[in-house]
């Protein structure tokens, strides 16, 4: 798989029942279906699977989460949260998707990167919410 500069684009994969404690950085996606705790940082996608648990910080372009994730996550493009997602923690993103059934407890703050930060009195603040 190429990414569109020509280079070769890594696709990385922590499988179910493979616990991993540590930091990991990539140029590539990453697929996450067994348990991390500690930080992420990849330049493309980390898709957390329904199996996948992770703790920590997430820095990567995209994220889809299936499974469960305590996390900071900064993704300068998409979040996705399926149905059976289960997140708590804080989001920064550009987008979000999150679908009905997804368990969503924390904050998010959406934007471009160009935009300024919300001031925190006017930041949403939203507690365990089931989305149906």
């Amino acid at each position: 798989m190429k990414n569109g500069n020509g280079d070769t684009v890594a696709r990385n994969i922590i499988a179910q029942g493979t616990t991993i404690q540590g930091d990991i950085i990539s140029s590539g996606d990453l697929r996450i279906e067994g348990s991390l705790n500690g930080t992420i940082k990849v330049k493309g996608k980390v898709v957390i699977g329904e199996t996948g648990n992770v703790e920590g910080q997430v820095h990567c372009q995209s994220a889809d989460i299936s499974g469960t994730a305590k996390v900071k996550l900064d993704a300068s493009e998409l979040t996705t949260l399926r149905a059976t997602s289960k997140f708590s923690g804080d989001i920064i993103t550009k987008k979000i998707s999150i679908e009905p059934g997804a368990l969503f407890s924390g904050t998010c703050q959406m934007g471009s990167p160009s935009q300024p930060p919300v001031p925190s009195h006017i930041k949403s603040d939203v507690k365990t919410k089931t989305v149906q």
